[in-house]
């Protein structure tokens, strides 16, 4: 089966095509600092024998938490909290990526500036963020480049960026938001300067042998703002310094989906595989193997994400294998529960 085929990119081989998305626990102190909580919630996953985990979104810095209990990666405190937590699900064979981000307008934290591209809030009773300056943005880049440094330090395998779901880079990235006048705003190329300075950024600190990531809003859902085609041409012009490419849509404004099924985002992840020839990752109500196969199968995508899905069950990929029976590496701690149908 495609779903337990191993796929590598750069020096990291994923052992099969099951990935934890990123989804924020909102369980870390107010200072985004990890926990129990945490060293819990991502072995168990391991364990269950996810191929590739992407934690959480992980604040660059204090205004770039989407609220008071995200991560964080900005200090050496926040950096001791995560290792040993990286380091054990490693020890189960999950390859571990981290997300960093900067929530933009969208930060709810307790924060007496937030930023944004432009200054419009999010919706109404949201507050009115400040219009980022020039050196804010230099801050916001050195932010990410010293993040990217300590994710490497911490040993993480593969790095994403998030530039999806209305945050910063996201904001930056869709016309709705970003109503600049200068090299930041107008054209397609303007607005995803700030994406291309993060991404050099990284590489000047993240090991040239690991992946970066890069997630992406391919669709506002909205006539005026961002769609798939346009997308495409971004990820075109930062291809040189991404690897795998993570698709979703929606969050940067309020506007939900035309539709949702199970898959309904696949559509747009195929487009963009097709567009830029990246490795793709697709999420989006994916919850059953057939469905799962299908997608990697018809090449529609080399990636399943499975969010919700992995919260109701961390052991997916072992239930899975067993009810299919296919023939998989279990833990050996639980060989037993999974050698015969008893």
């Amino acid at each position: 089966m495609y779903l337990f085929q191993p796929f590598t990119v750069k020096n990291m081989t994923i052992r099969n095509r099951v990935v934890m998305p990123p989804m924020c626990m909102y369980s870390a102190d107010t200072h985004g600092i990890a926990n129990d909580f945490h060293f819990t919630h991502y072995t168990s996953r391991a364990v269950g024998q996810a191929g590739l985990i992407i934690m959480e979104a992980t604040g660059v810095q204090s205004c770039g938490r989407i609220s008071d209990h995200c991560l964080g990666l900005w200090n050496d405190e926040q950096a001791e909290a995560i290792t040993p937590i990286v380091h054990a699900c490693r020890e189960y064979g999950t390859k571990m990526a981290i997300q960093l981000n900067h929530a933009g307008r969208k930060c709810e934290a307790q924060e007496k500036t937030i930023l944004a591209p432009s200054a419009i809030p999010f919706e109404d009773g949201s507050p009115m963020p400040k219009e980022m300056t020039k050196g804010d943005i230099k801050d916001v880049i050195d932010a990410f480049r010293s993040a990217a440094k300590r994710a490497a330090d911490i040993g993480f395998d593969a790095l994403e960026i998030h530039g999806a779901h209305g945050y910063l880079i996201s904001e930056f990235l869709s016309p709705l938001i970003n109503h600049r006048s200068d090299e930041y705003g107008g054209s397609t190329e303007n607005r995803s300067r700030i994406l291309i300075e993060v991404l050099k950024a990284v590489h000047e600190v993240w090991p040239k042998e690991k992946p970066v990531l890069l997630r992406v809003s391919a669709e506002d859902y909205e006539k005026d703002g961002m769609h798939a085609d346009e997308m495409a041409k971004i990820v075109n012009l930062v291809k040189p310094y991404i690897d795998i490419l993570d698709v979703s849509t929606g969050g940067v404004v309020s506007t939900p989906p035309t539709a949702i099924y199970p898959g309904y985002q696949v559509k747009i992840a195929e487009k963009l595989k097709e567009a830029t020839g990246l490795p793709t990752i697709t999420v989006g109500l994916i919850v059953e193997a057939h469905q799962a196969e299908e997608i990697l199968g018809e090449d529609r995508a080399d990636f399943v994400a499975l969010g919700r899905e992995l919260l109701r069950d961390p052991y997916w990929v072992l239930h899975t294998a067993r009810n299919l029976d296919v023939q998989y590496p279990f833990p050996e701690q639980y060989e037993r529960a999974f050698e015969a149908r008893k």
